[in-house]
């Protein structure tokens, strides 16, 4: 429970650039995201699911930025209700659960007022919209959580993750998956492998495996 991430947020097309830099920023600063796709259990009804990966996790990240409507205009209430749900377990759980710390998101800092006004008194940190300014405020957010060791900063996080981008798709080939059948865990397994051939300035899987093939 220590180090795990509850990451609350939508998952859609519109919302994929942020979410896989979220997922990527919670890793390089030394933490496991957790969230409701990793958990695949036909027999289990989803919000005991969602309940148990609460339960699990000391972190939450809500991003509760999708306020716009669907195609049958309609609003989504998943993240409002997930993060209500974290809120709860924090306030009525026991003493391990009230050690709960929770991260919200919004394009902006004060638009929650309008839709969701019951959070008045909660610190909102605000992405903009921007993969890049959302690495920076979970990695400053994630780092007010642990001062035992360096991480690095938005900046070089933000970097790393783009050579991430570049050598995701020759990972993929070599993994012989193509992009639209990546799966939640496939993803994951991605950024944790690719991580584990970084260190600093070193180089990726890609550029090793061509110095290889060189040699």
């Amino acid at each position: 429970m220590k180090q795990d991430v509850f990451v609350n947020c939508p998952f859609d097309a519109d919302y994929d650039p942020l979410f896989e830099a979220i997922l990527f920023c919670v890793f390089d600063c030394g933490f496991r995201p957790r969230c409701a796709l990793e958990a695949v259990d036909s027999a289990a009804i989803r919000v005991e699911k969602i309940l148990d990966l609460i339960g699990e996790c000391r972190f939450g990240l809500h991003d509760i930025s999708r306020t716009e409507p669907n195609a049958a205009g309609l609003p989504r209430f998943n993240m409002p209700l997930e993060l209500g749900m974290f809120l709860s377990a924090r306030r009525f759980g026991p003493k391990k659960q009230r050690e709960k710390v929770a991260l919200i998101l919004d394009v902006d800092p004060y638009r929650y007022q309008q839709f969701l006004s019951d959070l008045a008194g909660q610190d909102i940190a605000a992405h903009g919209g921007d993969p890049r300014r959302a690495v920076t405020v979970v990695r400053n957010w994630l780092r007010a959580q642990d001062t035992s060791r360096p991480v690095p900063g938005g900046k070089k996080i933000w970097e790393r993750f783009e050579l991430f981008q570049r050598d995701r798709g020759p990972l993929l080939d070599d993994l012989q998956i193509q992009p639209d059948e990546v799966s939640y865990a496939d993803r994951v397994h991605l950024i944790e492998y690719w991580l584990e051939f970084v260190s600093g300035d070193g180089p990726s899987p890609t550029d090793e495996a061509d110095e290889a093939k060189d040699s």
